[in-house]
């Protein structure tokens, strides 16, 4: 009952607010880039995570030009995330990052989904490697096999990859005007690309949903897969 009462006061807000949705933000970011797994599953971690602004998946971290999914050389799957330091450190997103990969940081598979971490600037390597140390000694004995590197090309994902549980909505998707551009650098694509797998929970989404620019009916509409989805894996 308190739950239902909550979602109609938030309804009668966003009724008096001008709905569009919002797909870009001029927020000063600084970025970062990681290997975990299967990215689709990163994607809607990070996605909804406080103080990212934005994500894209793609391959990085070989020497193979022009990588594509089904030739990606000695790439690995990647998430690039743009985020507001202002609201997320780097360390609470290595945070993230070593508690959530899809195959754990300890057991060796091939390259396009090994535990990776590409750094953009001294600060980071130095934060990421002191990290490593701290990880290993909480899970020994097992051995951490993630790979430091510093940051070169990046290649994004067909266009198919980004984005990918929001794509499954097909109407949701239509609906805010997504595009094949817009996969790429949507902030309220990565939000609901989150959310609709129950990513950060309904408090967050309550909270979140008036700035996203979302109508009443796709709030409730993604409420309803929050809900649902709350609490489950983010993995392929």
């Amino acid at each position: 009952m308190v739950a239902t009462n909550h979602a109609n006061i938030q309804d009668e807000q966003l009724e008096s607010i001008s709905q569009q949705p919002l797909h870009q933000v001029n927020t000063p970011f600084a970025k970062a880039t990681f290997g975990m797994g299967c990215f689709w599953g990163c994607d809607s971690l990070f996605g909804a995570t406080r103080g990212v602004l934005r994500t894209r998946v793609g391959y990085a971290g070989g020497t193979t030009e022009a990588p594509v999914y089904k030739n990606m050389g000695d790439h690995t799957e990647v998430i690039e995330i743009d985020y507001d330091p202002q609201k997320i450190s780097y360390n609470e997103l290595l945070d993230l990052f070593w508690n959530n990969h899809e195959y754990g940081l300890t057991t060796r598979i091939k390259r396009q989904y090994m535990s990776l971490i590409l750094y953009h600037n001294e600060e980071q390597r130095v934060i990421a490697e002191a990290n490593r140390i701290e990880e290993q000694i909480k899970r020994t004995p097992e051995q951490i096999i993630t790979e430091i590197a510093p940051a070169g090309p990046f290649y994004p994902a067909e266009n198919y990859h980004q984005k990918y549980r929001l794509q499954g909505h097909t109407d949701l998707a239509k609906s805010i005007g997504l595009t094949p551009e817009l996969l790429h650098s949507s902030h309220v694509a990565a939000r609901l690309n989150g959310y609709l797998i129950g990513v950060a929970g309904l408090e967050q989404f309550e909270e979140e949903a008036k700035l996203l620019g979302l109508t009443k009916d796709q709030v409730q509409y993604v409420r309803e897969y929050v809900i649902q989805n709350e609490g489950g894996g983010i993995f392929c």
